[in-house]
């Protein structure tokens, strides 16, 4: 998964994060490529929160869309 803009000559970084379903709590395995720059600023830090409060795993995911196309 990426967070912000890389642009083509910029350093790129992996940055592990715990991350869980906020639905039904299961850990999902991963990380976050971001640029070296944006991985220092307030702005990522707030985007990992975020994505941590508001991460769905796939299961999840796919029973909320299949419940949205049913309506």
């Amino acid at each position: 998964m990426k967070l912000g803009v890389i642009k083509p000559n910029q350093k790129t970084i992996k940055v592990k994060i715990p991350l869980h379903c906020t639905n039904c709590q299961k850990q999902v395995p991963g990380y976050i490529k971001a640029s070296q720059a944006y991985s220092q600023t307030n702005d990522f830090k707030v985007e990992v929160l975020d994505l941590q409060a508001n991460y769905l795993c796939g299961v999840c995911r796919d029973k909320n869309r299949i419940l949205q196309s049913r309506t």
